[in-house]
């Protein structure tokens, strides 16, 4: 299992990236859906990264600078026949690592309320993170679950 930085330009992560997309729109009303597109994730304050083995795309998940001592998870993804093989966990360690690096004091999600998001929830929890209410520009939303970390520096 590869994770490297990823530039959004192969057919493989657009591909994983709609398919993100649009699982969002089977659970969610628009106005609660908080998941970036491919030109959001190219801003300069997002870096991404891809899940590899070999040339079979496994997943992807980002990290969105709020300040200097808050960052974001965002676009976290398991490709459909990778579940259950450790991908996002892979992945989380390494934004986690990622976020002590970069010297985040916190680093917190949003991810949906509705039982398809459970194993998202438990992955976070496993991880540390724990409900808090909205940060940054996000409001209360009966859809939306918000989670935090605070890191060790």
């Amino acid at each position: 299992m590869e994770i490297r930085i990823d530039d959004l330009s192969s057919p493989k992560i657009i591909e994983l990236l709609r398919e993100h997309l649009h699982s969002m729109t089977l659970h969610s009303p628009p106005e609660s859906i908080h998941a970036l597109d491919i030109d959001a994730l190219r801003q300069p304050e997002i870096t991404f990264w891809s899940v590899w083995d070999g040339s079979e795309l496994m997943g992807c998940g980002a990290i969105k600078e709020l300040d200097a001592q808050h960052g974001e998870i965002k676009s976290m993804r398991t490709a459909s026949a990778h579940l259950r093989k450790g991908v996002a966990a892979a992945l989380m360690r390494h934004i986690l690592d990622e976020a002590q690096r970069r010297f985040y004091q916190r680093l917190s999600l949003e991810t949906g309320s509705m039982e398809a998001f459970a194993p998202a929830h438990r992955l976070y929890a496993s991880f540390g993170f724990q409900k808090c209410a909205p940060f940054a520009d996000y409001v209360e939303d009966p859809y939306s679950i918000f989670m935090t970390k605070e890191l060790v520096t």
